[in-house]
């Protein structure tokens, strides 16, 4: 009998831990696993918002592959992914290799929702990546050397960001952070500089606790951020945005942080999504497939209430967590478990210092909420890296 081919596509949160679960429980001659990655290394996306503002590095946010994975018994392929042909069991990487399987994992990640919006894909930046944040680092300091050869170009210091979900409050904050350090050292007078945040929604962070919302406009207000919640924005051009109720933002600097949807190579590939994301059972399979499994911000799962769950950092590792243990079940012919998220709270951070959170029925504000967050992070790293890892990235 040969053995079984485990193909695990993305090194995110859902396929890494999925990944580290496998080699933690299988013994080398039980499963042949192999990661796709597009990169040789795992980046810690919930905190891509500050390299962005550039106060971080961005190789802060990232993890070498290496470190972290057992090469012996995990098959790495550094890849990008063309296209799943569910049928044959096979995956087609766009260097033109085919991979074949017997159990797929799907955690390709997300890409930005749009809802239609003319010109955003042409003229705003997403926070998405490690590139695309250097990107937004490099082209933010860029803004400000220029203005100083072109004084008149206020446009060049006023900032757009799209959205006030977690991305984008996040962002704000440290953008906030940022500016008056630009400002020393480009000899910019900080009044001329304006940060717009901007949600469609009637409230910032939409489901989140009023009071908490509430604390984190006044703390980013007083940052010096511009709230203009419940305006839609209408169109992106390469000189702003346009808003719904007419009014046009000039400026060169337009980051969307307002929504994901999933990878569009899932879709291409043939199974059914919503919003580019699959609703998957309770095993966290595909539907009409035995031995796909889906996880990450491809994956659709719904509460007790029949409301989705927010494709969150927290889930896609509890999602790989669980697929892993469940994927050596199978393997040893056992029964497998099904996934019932177990949500522990959550946490945004206001910049340097302050944060929001809900930890149970329990709020938290200011430095008491950061702290929290600071410690959420240091036990993922733990989980993913151990003591070294964690006393080696966490930032106090």
């Amino acid at each position: 009998m040969s053995t079984p081919k485990i193909l695990i596509l993305g090194a995110g949160y859902g396929g890494l831990l999925t990944t580290l679960k496998l080699q933690k429980k299988l013994n080398y001659n039980e499963a042949e696993i192999t990661l796709v990655n597009k990169h040789n290394y795992h980046y810690i996306t919930t905190w891509l918002h500050e390299p962005a503002a550039g106060t971080a590095s961005a190789d802060h946010a990232r993890v070498n592959l290496d470190q972290i994975i057992d090469m012996n018994k995990v098959n790495f392929v550094k890849g990008t992914v063309q296209s799943i042909q569910p049928e044959e069991q096979t995956v087609t990487l766009e260097s033109g290799e085919v991979l074949s399987y017997d159990y797929l994992v799907i955690g390709l990640g997300s890409e930005p929702e749009t809802f239609g919006i003319q010109g955003l894909k042409e003229h705003a930046f997403s926070i998405r990546s490690i590139n695309a944040v250097r990107q937004i680092r490099e082209h933010i300091e860029y803004m400000f050397a220029k203005y100083k050869n072109e004084p008149e170009r206020t446009d060049y210091l006023t900032f757009v960001v799209g959205g006030a979900g977690f991305t984008g409050i996040e962002f704000c904050g440290e953008l906030a952070d940022r500016v008056p350090e630009l400002c020393q050292e480009f000899d910019v007078d900080p009044d001329l500089v304006k940060i717009y945040c901007i949600e469609a929604a009637p409230t910032a962070l939409p489901g989140f606790d009023p009071e908490l919302v509430n604390y984190a406009m006044d703390v980013l207000s007083r940052k010096g951020i511009e709230f203009k919640i419940g305006t839609p924005i209408k169109e992106c051009t390469e000189n702003g945005v346009l808003l719904a109720n007419g009014e046009e933002i000039k400026s060169k600097t337009v980051v969307w942080a307002a929504g994901v949807r999933g990878n569009s190579i899932v879709e291409k590939s043939g199974f059914e999504v919503m919003r580019g994301r699959v609703k998957v059972d309770e095993y966290l399979r595909a539907p009409g497939y035995e031995n796909v499994f889906v996880v990450g911000d491809c994956a659709l799962i719904f509460n007790a209430e029949g409301r989705p769950y927010p494709p969150t950092a927290q889930i896609a590792v509890q999602e790989g967590e669980c697929l892993g243990d469940n994927l050596a079940a199978l393997i040893r012919g056992e029964v497998m478990q099904p996934f019932v998220p177990a949500l522990q709270g959550t946490l945004a951070s206001l910049g340097k210092g302050e944060g929001i959170g809900m930890v149970g029925s329990k709020k938290l504000f200011g430095s008491t909420a950061a702290l929290m967050k600071k410690a959420s992070d240091l036990r993922y790293l733990w989980k993913i890296g151990g003591v070294g890892l964690a006393m080696k990235k966490v930032r106090l």
